[in-house]
């Protein structure tokens, strides 16, 4: 049977909502304030929808992580859009094995770390904005890098891509930190990708189309 653990402190509140994303709720919630207090009745009960909306968008739920010493875990939730072997100098120097997650303006939007490790630089590249499910993503879309050296010695790296809504890369990691597979270590407002560049002799677990959870869906062995 597999087991799991939290990485984190869990929260203490019903319905967390990411850090991040506390402006634009206060924004929603006063706004619709001043128009009930107007009586236009019609747009304070549009105001309403939109405020939960963006509670929604927000939600930072608290994941279990499975403790399989050698498990990859997904960074993002969403969708499995590519599984490929790959010649890769940019983000890993060589054969590699990439696994593209793509997420909707519906999935949770925190990102979280793929495996134990030290984080040995992050690398944040400006660019354009086309939809990120696109194969020219990777190259042209603003985007920012985290490179993991595991206790091993394997290299990981994974990578925020924003998209064609997505307008702003959230990163609170840093050069140097020690982290834990499955803590939070970003996000990526309104919706986008991460690609996540892994040794060409991994075992991967998923394949194209299957859905996966942040931190609690093994995407790959990294033995």
């Amino acid at each position: 049977m597999e087991q799991f653990s939290w990485p984190e402190q869990p929260n203490r509140t019903a319905f967390p909502i990411a850090r991040a994303g506390l402006p634009f709720v206060f924004a929603a919630a006063f706004v619709t304030l001043v128009f009930a207090l107007l009586g236009i009745t019609a747009i304070a009960v549009v105001g309403v929808i939109v405020t939960f909306c963006i509670c929604g968008f927000f939600r930072d739920p608290d994941r279990v992580v499975p403790t399989a010493e050698d498990a990859v875990v997904s960074p993002a939730d969403g969708k499995v859009i590519k599984i490929e072997a790959i010649e890769d100098r940019r983000y890993y120097g060589g054969p590699c094995t990439r696994i593209s997650v793509f997420m909707s303006l519906l999935n949770v939007h925190v990102n979280r770390v793929c495996q134990d490790g030290t984080v040995k630089k992050v690398v944040y590249q400006p660019g354009k904005f086309v939809a990120a499910d696109r194969d020219g993503a990777p190259q042209n879309n603003e985007q920012n890098a985290v490179f993991l050296e595991t206790a091993a010695g394997a290299q990981i790296c994974f990578v925020q891509i924003a998209g064609l809504v997505a307008r702003r890369i959230i990163c609170w990691t840093q050069p140097g930190d020690q982290v834990k597979r499955g803590e939070r270590f970003g996000m990526i407002c309104f919706g986008s990708r991460l690609d996540v560049y892994l040794p060409p002799s991994v075992e991967t677990r998923v394949q194209k189309g299957d859905r996966v959870r942040a931190g609690s869906s093994v995407i790959a062995f990294c033995r």
